[in-house]
C-alpha cells in the first residue's frame, strides 16, 4: 500500500473531524460504548444515545453494576440488544480480572466478551495510542478504492489482509487519528453506493480507483442472504389506559425484553378475539391496524394487529404479563423498536 497518502490524509482529518462527544476524551470507557453503539447504527442517530448512555453510567464500575431493565431501556431504540449485554458481561469481566481499568493491551481486549479485531483495534489505538488497526466497513471501501482491490470485502481472509497493509504503514504516533480518519473518510467523502467525492478527497493523487475511474464498481461485496418473511399479527389489549405486555424469552430474538403481545400467522377478527378470550379475558371491542413491517438482520417481519378493549385486566398466571401506562413503559420497560408502529396507541394515564 503506498504511504504517500498518510500525511495528507491526517492533514484533512485533523483539520475537517466532526465534533462528536466521544472523541477527544482520552476516555478508553467512551470509546468503547461509542464503538459498540455504532455497529448498525448511525453517528446521528447514536449522539444523544450515547449522551444519555454516559450520563446515567459514567464508568465501568456503574455499567457492571446496572441493574438489566434499566440498562435494556437504557439501550432501547438502538436495537441489537445482545450488544449491550455483552458490554455489561465485558464491564464485569473487567471488574473482576483487570481491577475496573479497560486493558491497554490488543490482546487483552479480544479476550472480552463481544469485543472482536474492529473494537479491539479502535480502543487500542484512540484510547491507548497503540498502533493497530482498525477495519470496519467504511475502511474496507476507502482501501478497496485506494488500491483498486476487486476483492470480496465479506471474507475474512480480505479483510485480515487490509488489517495487515494498513499496520504496515500506520504511523505509531498517531495510530488512534489515523484509523479515525480512514473512517471519517469513509463516512463524509468516500461514502458508498458509487457516489464518492473524489473531488474534495485528499488523497485523489494516490486513489488507484480514482485514477482509472473505476470507484463507481467498488468495492465488491457478495449479496447477502435473502430474509425470512414471518408474518405475525400484534394484539394491543387494553383497558382504560392500561395496555398488555410481556416478557419474551431471555434466549432468541429479542430475549428479555418487552413486547407487545403476538402470535405467528396473520388471524382474522374471530381468530384474534379466541386468542383474547383463551387470556381469560372478556372483549368489548376490535379494531384493525394498519399493517406493518419490521427488518432484522435476517429475519422480516410483516404484521398485522388488533386494538382490543376488555371488560378487565386481571393478572394473569404467566408472571411475565404485565398490564401498564405508556409512561411507565417509557421509564422502566424496553419495548424493541419492532414495535414502534403500535407503541403509539399506548395511552399517557387513566380514564
Amino acid at each position: 500500500m503506498n504511504r504517500e497518502f498518510v500525511k495528507p490524509l491526517l492533514e484533512w482529518y485533523w483539520e475537517n473531524k466532526r465534533d462528536l462527544p466521544w472523541r477527544d476524551k482520552n476516555n478508553a470507557y467512551y470509546t468503547w460504548v461509542s464503538e459498540i453503539m455504532l455497529q448498525q447504527t448511525r453517528v446521528e442517530a447514536v449522539k444523544p444515545y450515547f449522551l444519555r448512555f454516559i450520563s446515567e453510567l459514567p464508568d465501568i464500575h456503574a455499567l457492571a453494576e446496572c441493574p438489566e431493565e434499566k440498562l435494556l431501556k437504557l439501550w432501547e431504540g438502538l436495537g441489537y440488544y445482545n450488544r449491550v449485554r455483552n458490554l455489561q458481561y465485558a464491564a464485569r469481566q473487567i471488574e473482576k480480572q483487570y481491577g475496573g481499568e479497560i486493558p491497554a493491551s490488543h490482546e487483552e481486549l479480544l479476550k472480552l466478551k463481544g469485543i472482536g479485531s474492529y473494537t479491539a483495534g479502535a480502543i487500542a489505538s484512540i484510547a491507548y495510542g497503540i498502533p493497530v488497526s482498525a477495519v470496519d466497513g467504511n475502511v474496507l471501501r476507502v482501501i478497496s478504492r485506494l488500491t483498486e482491490s476487486y476483492e470480496d470485502i465479506m471474507l475474512q481472509s480480505v479483510r485480515k489482509n487490509m488489517e495487515k497493509q494498513i499496520e504496515e504503514i500506520i504511523p505509531e504516533k498517531s495510530a488512534g487519528d489515523f484509523n479515525q480518519a480512514l473512517m471519517e473518510l469513509g463516512a463524509m467523502i468516500c461514502v458508498p453506493n458509487g457516489e464518492a467525492k473524489c473531488t474534495e478527497c485528499p488523497v485523489r493523487q494516490c486513489c488507484k480507483a480514482c485514477e482509472n475511474h473505476t470507484q463507481n464498481n467498488l468495492p465488491v461485496k457478495k449479496k447477502k442472504q435473502q430474509r425470512k418473511i414471518e408474518e405475525r399479527t400484534v394484539f394491543i389489549i387494553q383497558d382504560g389506559a392500561y395496555t398488555m405486555i410481556r416478557k419474551r424469552p431471555n434466549k432468541g430474538l429479542l430475549a428479555g425484553l418487552y413486547e407487545l403481545p403476538n402470535i405467528t400467522g396473520h388471524l382474522n377478527r374471530e381468530q384474534a378475539l379466541k386468542i383474547v378470550e383463551d387470556m381469560q379475558l372478556e372483549p368489548l371491542y376490535i379494531e384493525e391496524m394498519e399493517p406493518a413491517k419490521h427488518i432484522f438482520s435476517h429475519i422480516e417481519w410483516h404484521m398485522i394487529a388488533y386494538r382490543v378493549r376488555v371488560s378487565s385486566l386481571t393478572s394473569p398466571e404467566n408472571a411475565d404479563m404485565l398490564f401498564v401506562e405508556k409512561k411507565q413503559s417509557k421509564e422502566k420497560y424496553a419495548i424493541p423498536s419492532a414495535f414502534s408502529a403500535y407503541i403509539k396507541y399506548m395511552k399517557e394515564e387513566s380514564i
